[in-house]
C-alpha cells in the first residue's frame, strides 16, 4: 500500500543528501521537499510561514521520515516536524544518512537522533519515539530496497 510520507532533515546542511534517499523510491508519495529557491522565500517570510507551511505539507501524511544527519537533532524545524507529526499521530522514521555523500562527494559525521527526544504513547504506556519507531542507516542496509517497506511499517507501529 502505497502512503504519503514527509520528509524531515536540516535543509541547509544535507538537502543534497535528502534528495538521493528521496528520488530512490518515486513511488512513495511525498511531502515535506522543497527546493531552495521555495525554502528561501518560505523563510524570508518568518518563523509562523515555516512552520503553515510544515502543517500544510502534513496534512495527508501517514508517516513522518528523519533522515538523521550530524546537526539534525538541533534543528528548530525539525523537533516542529516531528511534535507535529507526533500530535497527528503519524508513524515516525529514522534514517540516518551521514554516509551519504554530498554534492561535493563528501561523507559526514553520525548525528544524534532527535527522536529520543520525544515521548509517544501506546497504549497507555508512555515510551521514548526512539525505542518504538526504528531508525535504520542509509548506507548500510541499501536503504533504495527497503524505504517503501520501512515507511509502511512505521505506518503500522502507530496503527495506521
Amino acid at each position: 500500500m502505497a502512503r504519503k510520507a514527509f520528509f524531515s532533515f536540516h535543509f541547509e546542511r544535507d538537502s543534497w543528501r535528502a534528495g538521493q534517499v528521496r528520488n530512490s523510491n518515486l513511488t512513495q508519495p511525498i511531502n515535506g521537499y522543497i527546493d531552495k529557491a521555495k525554502w528561501e522565500e518560505v523563510k524570508k517570510k518568518g518563523d509562523q510561514a515555516i512552520k503553515n507551511w510544515i502543517d500544510e505539507q502534513l496534512k495527508g501524511t501517514s508517516v513522518t521520515v528523519v533522515l538523521i544527519g550530524k546537526e539534525t537533532a538541533d534543528r528548530k524545524y525539525v523537533k516542529y516536524e516531528i511534535e507535529k507529526s507526533i500530535e497527528r499521530g503519524n508513524g515516525l522514521l529514522g534514517i540516518y544518512i551521514h554516509n551519504v555523500k554530498n554534492v561535493l562527494g563528501e561523507t559526514d559525521e553520525k548525528g544524534r537522533n532527535p527522536l529520543d527526544n520525544f515521548t509517544i504513547t501506546v497504549n497507555g504506556r508512555t515510551r521514548i519515539a526512539s525505542n518504538y519507531f526504528k531508525t535504520y542507516t542509509w548506507s548500510s542496509v541499501k536503504g533504495y530496497n527497503h524505504l517503501a517497506s520501512w515507511i509502511d511499517e512505521a505506518a503500522e507501529l502507530a496503527g495506521l
